[in-house]
């Protein structure tokens, strides 16, 4: 046993190197050196209290009730007849489709849901906090245990920790109830889900702990030779008290190897609530950067210790990079100049609704990537842990927003004015995301020079002393990354398409104070805003998918900092009109199937060579939105037209010109148009003749080479159904979704592009089904059943595993074609 000492505040500190644990000097004798080592918080063999905290997922066994029900809250409350369910739930989403209920919200009518769950406290448990952890509730909410309201959650997207100690009964069962309320039609501009859309946890720990979120770990220097680590930590439980405690703190590099560790005295006296202690920094030699090529991830083991015993410990996911933003040449990661390539989108997830399933954030990411994307604004709310965790693993950049307006009601989702809430969402907002490597900007609000109100606070400056106040707040608890603003209407003094103002190109007044300059839209302005004000560092926070790579090619990469599309993947509400029920002017489906103008996108975003085929259906439909016009030609990729008829169609190309050929026969080559930026790597054919069918081929060449081609050929009548799945390693964890493709063939095996038949589903074994999709933005149907209508020739199953492994089969019927079936596993 190797035994070295340490002096501290307090006594002398005996190190363990065998256990690597400390055990204060006067408790040696009385320990017998029997003291367990402190086992790494990944252990398998670790029990759940051995770090001095219990966390547990309480996502399951809840029961749920739509509507107002008086009482609810109470322990004797009749809830027998409730519907038992397991969480992440959107019961807005359930909900038929209610043309009444507007467009904005989805076509989804407002409302409340009540949850419900009975547990047993452990009687270890008693002289601990005993807290709640509601990661979030939609829209806003209140919290009862055991008859006794414990606490409101007024911001939704942010949930809260709730203490529940005082209120447990040890003799019994204890019975949570939660009310959540999607709020008013007009305290939100789109659809966003209702009830408990994210992952609860029972958090169990000593009175002297570490703070919820309470974990700040930065990089202040970064070189290929080395980075120095530095940490703070938020204390509860040790406010204006003279304690010996200890702070312990071991880094473990992307390989798991244990590679720095840092031994500090928490401090004693403080007269503040939480208690901020910052620790000796560490240095990490020849580190793994962080980037997107490379998502290198290390964590920070931190464990409190007191008198040779563990009271907390907890592990937090960091990475080491460095950003950098300037007005010469926009953004830097790592010294190296990256161009924001991304989406602006809402928080649902297709045929999910607003629940939050990391599953299905991964496919988000994995999709996005290898379309060439490389980044999400969260507009307009911070998004689920889940995003930012799974963002660090598969290297995505984030824009990191916390909401929309700055408003007492309209537009703003709280349950009480912003005014009331700002001081309080911030810090956790900012402490919950800041150690995440893939946020590099925090946004504070979207918009607000649309009305007066919007702004914050009536100082009738445009919310220039608002955003001053948040930036002070936010720097507070983050100096490494900088803020903005989304800007529109985008001119000074909120001056909008038709009046005379517009035509002055000055740069609204907000967003010349912030530190990047953040525009939704009206690209074609920057340069002359630069003349204006030559100090912008210019991020295009919303760009139109009308203007296809028009709104990339025309920024000047070299200087600006990049883009985001907005709603380049189909989102719930903000629809146009009925039937519609969302946003649609996109690159992708709610189903993340690609539309032809994705691949025109990927052919911007990638160095891949690439040509796409996209057939016109017709003119689509262009609407204004924020002064432009929005909308997307309908064009889709498949040879099955009318007989004799005549076709016109787009090739989607990076190369440096294409060869279209109609049943083997060329009908010549094309120049890429690339010194025109609103039809770079866009070349039209019209005239085509159909004939009976066949085939059309692009044949794409660079320095008279052959570098990619595609085909489209017309296929035979639908004879049979194919399934096809997505995820290999699936979970038997309760929460992880495989994700079951279904699409119509004909006898040769080409997928046949325009069937509508309806499906029926049978699941048995260890999963239940949890949607069904039919990829259609304009549907009729809700997603809960077993059956459903299929949409040009495609439908999905999402499939929820069970919490212990075994086989799934999944048999899927349809009149006139044969059926099919697969056989899954899930595993440990």
């Amino acid at each position: 046993m190797a035994l070295h000492f340490l002096k501290c505040h307090g006594g002398i500190y005996v190190y363990n190197a065998t256990r690597r644990n400390f055990l204060q000097h006067s408790a040696l004798f009385w320990a017998g050196l029997s003291v367990p080592g402190l086992a790494s918080a990944q252990s398998q063999s670790q029990s759940q209290a051995d770090n001095g905290r219990i966390t547990q997922l309480f996502n399951f066994g809840w029961k749920f009730a739509a509507g107002e029900l008086p009482d609810a809250g109470a322990v004797a409350f009749d809830d027998s007849g409730w519907r038992k369910l397991d969480l992440p739930h959107d019961f807005q989403f359930e909900q038929p489709w209610d043309k009444s209920a507007g467009e904005a919200r989805g076509f989804k009518a407002m409302g409340t849901g009540w949850y419900r769950k009975s547990f047993k406290a452990d009687p270890a448990w008693k002289g601990k906090k005993v807290l709640l952890d509601f990661e979030g509730l939609m829209l806003y909410g209140d919290v009862w245990l055991n008859g006794r309201k414990l606490a409101d959650i007024d911001y939704g997207y942010l949930g809260a920790e709730v203490d529940v100690s005082a209120a447990l009964n040890y003799d019994g069962d204890n019975v949570v109830a939660v009310r959540a309320s999607t709020g008013g039609s007009k305290q939100s501009r789109w659809y966003t889900g209702g009830g408990l859309f994210r992952d609860v946890h029972l958090v169990v720990k000593e009175p002297i702990a570490i703070a919820r979120h309470g974990v700040f770990i930065s990089t202040p220097v970064v070189s290929e030779q080395g980075a120095e680590v530095a940490i703070r930590i938020d204390l509860d439980g040790i406010s204006n008290k003279q304690l010996d405690v200890l702070i312990r703190a071991v880094i473990f590099g992307p390989d798991g190897a244990r590679i720095a560790e840092t031994l500090t005295a928490a401090p004693k006296g403080i007269r503040l609530a939480v208690v901020n202690a910052p620790l000796q920094a560490m240095q990490v030699a020849a580190p793994k950067l962080w980037s997107c090529e490379a998502p290198n991830l290390y964590r920070a083991e931190i464990t409190l210790i007191q008198d040779g015993k563990v009271l907390d410990q907890v592990n937090e996911q960091f990475g080491i990079r460095t950003v950098e933003f300037t007005k010469e040449t926009g953004f830097h990661l790592n010294g190296r100049k990256v161009f924001l390539q991304g989406i602006s989108n809402h928080h649902d997830l297709g045929a999910l609704g607003a629940a939050v399933y990391d599953r299905a954030i991964e496919r988000l990411f994995i999709q996005l990537k290898a379309f060439g994307f490389n980044h999400v604004r969260t507009s307009h709310n911070p998004y689920s842990k889940s995003f930012m965790r799974l963002a660090d693993k598969h290297g995505i950049l984030i824009v990191d927003e916390l909401a929309d307006k700055w408003s007492e009601d309209e537009s703003w989702p709280g349950q009480q004015p912003f005014s009331r809430l700002w001081y309080k969402i911030v810090p956790d907002w900012i402490k919950r995301d800041r150690n995440h490597p893939s946020v590099i900007m925090w946004s504070l609000g979207n918009e607000l020079q649309m009305r007066e109100d919007f702004g914050g606070f009536p100082t009738s400056d445009w919310g220039v002393t608002t955003y001053k106040l948040l930036d002070t707040l936010v720097k507070r608890y983050d100096t490494t990354r900088k803020t903005t603003v989304a800007m529109f209407p985008s001119r000074a003094n909120a001056a909008v398409r038709g009046t005379p103002e517009f035509n002055v190109l000055i740069p609204p007044e907000l967003s010349l104070v912030t530190e990047v300059a953040s525009y939704n839209y009206q690209f074609p302005s920057y340069q002359t805003y630069l003349q204006h004000a030559p100090h912008l560092i210019i991020y295009q926070s919303e760009a139109a998918t009308s203007t296809l790579t028009g709104a990339y090619y025309g920024m000047d990469k070299a200087k600006m900092v990049g883009l985001a599309y907005w709603g380049a993947v189909e989102y719930w509400g903000e629809s146009n009109g009925w039937p519609k029920k969302g946003w649609n002017f996109s690159f992708f489906s709610h189903a993340l199937e690609p539309y032809p103008q994705a691949y025109l996108v990927k052919a911007a975003f990638s160095d891949e060579p690439l040509v796409r085929i996209g057939v016109v259906d017709g003119a689509g439909e262009m609407v204004e939105w924020n002064d432009v016009q929005v909308g997307k030609m309908s064009v889709s990729s498949h040879w099955n037209r009318p007989q004799g008829s005549q076709q016109a169609l787009f090739t989607y190309t990076n190369a440096d010109e294409v060869e279209l050929l109609v049943n083997g026969k060329s009908l010549g080559r094309q120049p890429n148009p690339r010194g025109e930026p609103l039809r770079r790597n866009i070349i039209y054919w019209k005239g085509i003749a159909y004939g009976d069918g066949g085939s059309v081929t692009a044949v794409a060449y660079t320095g008279g080479r052959e570098v990619a081609r595609h085909e489209l050929r017309t296929t035979g009548k639908a004879v049979a159904l194919k399934l096809e799945t997505e995820t290999t390693q699936w979970r038997a964890d309760g929460m992880d979704l495989q994700y079951l493709k279904i699409r119509l063939v004909d006898k040769s095996g080409q997928v046949v592009p325009l069937g509508e038949d309806e499906l029926k589903l049978e699941v048995s074994g260890a999963a239940r089904l949890l949607a069904l999709d039919d990829g259609n933005h304009s549907t009729d149907a809700l997603y809960t059943g077993t059956s459903i209508r299929m949409h040009n020739g495609f439908a999905m199953a999402i499939l929820r595993s069970g919490r212990e492994p075994g086989t799934v089969t999944v048999k899927v019927t349809a009149a006139g074609v044969k059926g099919g079936a697969v056989a899954l596993k899930t595993v440990r």
